[in-house]
């Protein structure tokens, strides 16, 4: 399996796959909205428009590759009753790549998604993103599924923790997690791309490490030169009031409440044995960034 479509390879945690399966030496072909700056980010790769959206033009973009990778999320902006990528937008997909022979369809979803199904606690968007994976698993082609902890990349992504010389702690959990970098990450993807023929694999990601989220950012921040970053504690009820006000604020208040409440396991033992095991700290995650 050599040729590799990628959608979301321009996204965060998208471009360190599309990196490492090109450095690999697959053969990669980016399905892109925005055809331009994914051929700025990947001069070397095969560039195509394409669009969830649209599936004659996902039928022309699948045409000739071995497999799909999919890199999609639900923004804060996203309305239940619109187009939704993870459910409408799969669907699509799924169309398209069997009209256009795919052997497989790979894609990365949420481990705290399953927080839905051992609580009380409703979200549409989980609802989503469970759907999807159904919608894969029932395709009748074969597929991987990774489900991911927490990535290290939301240190410092845009609307993520760090916010100008803060580190926004929103709430107080005790939950562990299992932070790992999107670099290990693309290099698990890679490697099972490499492996798998016709099997359906399920993978749970999570990285070497497992800390509560406070504690991660200690680590982050003492590691951190380019700025003296602190740390701000904010009340979880601060965003539930907020919530009534703003859809971003709403969205955020709901994953976070999600993330502080999951109780995550380590149940990765089987991806790194099949993968390979996770080796970037937080630390060492820190230092690798300011470098570049």
């Amino acid at each position: 399996m050599k040729k590799i479509a990628i959608i979301g390879a321009t996204g965060l945690l998208g471009k360190p796959v599309a990196q490492r399966l090109l450095d690999a030496g697959f053969q990669v072909r980016i399905i892109a909205r925005n055809v331009q700056k994914a051929k700025t980010l990947f001069p070397h790769a095969d560039v195509v428009y394409g669009d969830l959206k649209d599936r004659t033009s996902l039928i022309k973009g699948l045409d000739g590759q071995d497999a799909v990778y999919l890199n999609i999320h639900i923004g804060p902006y996203a309305k239940k009753r619109g187009f939704i990528a993870e459910t409408d937008g799969i669907m699509n997909l799924i169309s398209a790549a069997k009209q256009a022979g795919i052997k497989r369809i790979a894609y990365l979803t949420s481990l705290v998604k399953d927080y839905q199904t051992e609580s009380r606690f409703k979200w549409w968007i989980f609802d989503a993103k469970l759907k999807a994976v159904q919608l894969i698993k029932g395709a009748g082609v074969p597929y991987t599924i990774f489900l991911a902890s927490s990535f290290m990349e939301n240190f410092t992504k845009e609307g993520g923790f760090m916010n100008a010389n803060n580190l926004n702690l929103v709430g107080q959990s005790d939950v562990k997690i299992h932070w790992i970098s999107a670099a290990d990450y693309a290099k698990q993807v890679c490697k099972s791309f490499q492996l798998l023929t016709d099997e359906n694999r399920e993978y749970i990601v999570q990285g070497p490490e497992a800390y509560t989220t406070q504690q991660a950012l200690e680590i982050f921040r003492d590691h951190y030169q380019k700025k003296k970053l602190s740390i701000i504690k904010i009340p979880m009820y601060s965003l539930l009031l907020g919530s009534l006000l703003s859809t971003r604020i709403g969205y955020a208040y709901r994953l976070l409440y999600a993330k502080n409440h999951y109780r995550e396991k380590f149940a990765a033992q089987f991806t790194w044995d099949e993968l390979g095991k996770p080796t970037e700290t937080i630390a060492e995650f820190t230092q690798r960034i300011q470098a570049l």
